[in-house]
């Protein structure tokens, strides 16, 4: 992928009025061709004074409610709006109680209660597409990225439409996925993956214990003192609101040919079973998933991703469910960081456990 991206605002474009809740204002129009995904509000008059933002909110919270299920996702530009402070200033505006990142599967830092650094992966990798924590039955519906330093190149977090990703792929694919539903089995620690102390943000096994037991997560302490853990979780998902359908898992993620083909060799020759890899992912009843359904998907994702480049005091704001995201790999420093909130629970959830994700 081109690591150098032209970004669209800077064409000669006169964006157009968004409707009556909005006019005098907010300007919206899409930032890409080809769909909304994402929409692109800036001030009417403008770019903002830091804080200047408040002054909009009303008209913020608006376009929120009434564009973001159409939508999927909104990019605010020029809201005066940077650094971490003011961005969780921001979030918390919408009046939704910010999200812990509990039982992660990458590395990220806290910055600031319910705010956290974007994945902390080396720069020259890609992170594939993906819905955040839809790996587990409960996650996220909102999520908000904010650039706090642009890459010199690259470090674009692109984005695609779920409800697309749902629909490009293959029916038979999608009714076994759907069908099945998936099985994730993580086995922490032993420098291959996270540490369960940080994946879980205690240094207590009995704590660690209690949150899997009330989220519906198998576990077993290994001989070496380690932990591993199963979970079935859903293959797609239904959008609460809207009610449309999303392709909804992280298989292509946590399946070990995500794995560069030397890494993937080496960890198969060294495992016993392919249960004790750092993590995977099978069928909910088991069985492998076969590589050519996983090669189909990967290309549905590439086929529908949307990219653009940061500009410093952007924030994406994305519902979880309707748009996948992901990291481009880049050169320079890069400082792009996250707040959640809405959580959302799969009915697959057994009736009886704790109905709300934990919150910041």
């Amino acid at each position: 992928m081109d690591q150098r991206l032209s970004d669209p605002r800077t064409a000669p474009q006169a964006p157009s009025r968004s409707d009556g809740l909005t006019a005098g204002s907010l300007t919206l129009r899409p930032l890409l061709p080809g769909g909304d995904l994402p929409l692109l509000a800036m001030p009417a008059d403008g770019p903002l004074a830091p804080g200047g933002w408040r002054d909009l909110l009303p008209d913020i919270r608006a376009v929120v409610e009434e564009r973001l299920p159409q939508a999927g996702g909104l990019l605010f530009s020029g809201f005066g709006i940077h650094g971490d402070a003011a961005f969780r200033s921001f979030v918390e505006s919408f009046g939704k109680p910010l999200l812990d990142y509990d039982f992660g599967s990458t590395p990220r830092s806290a910055v600031d209660k319910g705010v956290y650094t974007s994945t902390e992966y080396p720069a020259h990798q890609s992170i594939p597409l993906h819905n955040e924590q839809a790996y587990t039955l409960q996650w996220p519906q909102t999520i908000w990225f904010h650039c706090v330093t642009a890459a010199a190149t690259g470090g674009a977090t692109p984005i695609a439409d779920s409800r697309e990703v749902f629909r490009r792929i293959d029916p038979a694919v999608r009714a076994r996925f759907a069908e099945r539903r998936l099985m994730y089995v993580r086995n922490y620690g032993n420098g291959l993956d996270l540490p369960w102390q940080r994946a879980f943000n205690t240094d207590d096994p009995a704590a660690v214990e209690r949150f899997c037991r009330a989220n519906a997560i198998e576990f077993e302490w290994t001989e070496d003192g380690e932990l591993r853990t199963r979970q079935i979780c859903q293959a797609v998902a239904r959008h609460p609101a809207t009610g449309e359908e999303v392709w909804f898992n992280q298989a292509h993620l946590f399946h070990v040919s995500n794995l560069p083909p030397a890494v993937r060799d080496s960890l198969l020759a060294v495992v016993e079973d392919e249960t004790e890899l750092p993590r995977h992912v099978f069928h909910g009843d088991g069985t492998p998933i076969a590589d050519a359904d996983l090669d189909h998907i990967r290309t549905v994702l590439d086929g529908c991703t949307r990219s653009f480049p940061w500009q410093e005091g952007d924030v994406m704001m994305l519902d979880n469910m309707l748009a996948a995201h992901g990291r481009g790999p880049f050169t320079g420093a890069r400082k792009v960081i996250v707040a959640m909130a809405d959580p959302v629970r799969s009915p697959d959830f057994p009736p009886d456990f704790p109905a709300d994700l934990p919150a910041a």
